[in-house]
């Protein structure tokens, strides 16, 4: 099972991205699909929480901002970010959380400029 992260890029401060988690072999035991971010010099931070029956969760600085979705049939995770700000400038990772293993993605840049 991989996931291959990807939908990173240079952005403008109140642009969007759409970040994408696209995964490879199937993943069973499902417990929670995740976005992390880690900026440079700082911890990985929680982003965004999607249950598999649909409960979803946002961190406080993302709220009203980020969306998580999923599209089973082509088996990806998305992160829709609307009004980036500089400090969302980060790496983005996608977790999938499951009974038996956690799996990550590779990280994908996102750089929002002011």
């Amino acid at each position: 099972v991989q996931l291959q992260a990807s939908g990173g890029g240079l952005v403008q401060a109140g642009g969007s991205l759409r970040l994408s988690c696209a995964t490879s072999g199937r993943i069973v035991g499902i417990k929670a699909m995740r976005w992390y971010r880690q900026a440079p010099d700082k911890e990985r931070e929680y982003v965004a929480t999607m249950t598999p029956n649909g409960s979803i969760n946002y961190a406080d600085s993302v709220k009203g901002r980020f969306s998580i979705s999923r599209d089973s049939a082509k088996k990806t995770l998305y992160l829709q970010m609307n009004t980036l700000e500089p400090d969302d400038t980060a790496v983005y990772y996608c977790n999938f959380d499951t009974v038996y293993k956690d799996y990550w993605g590779q990280g994908t840049q996102v750089t929002v400029s002011s």
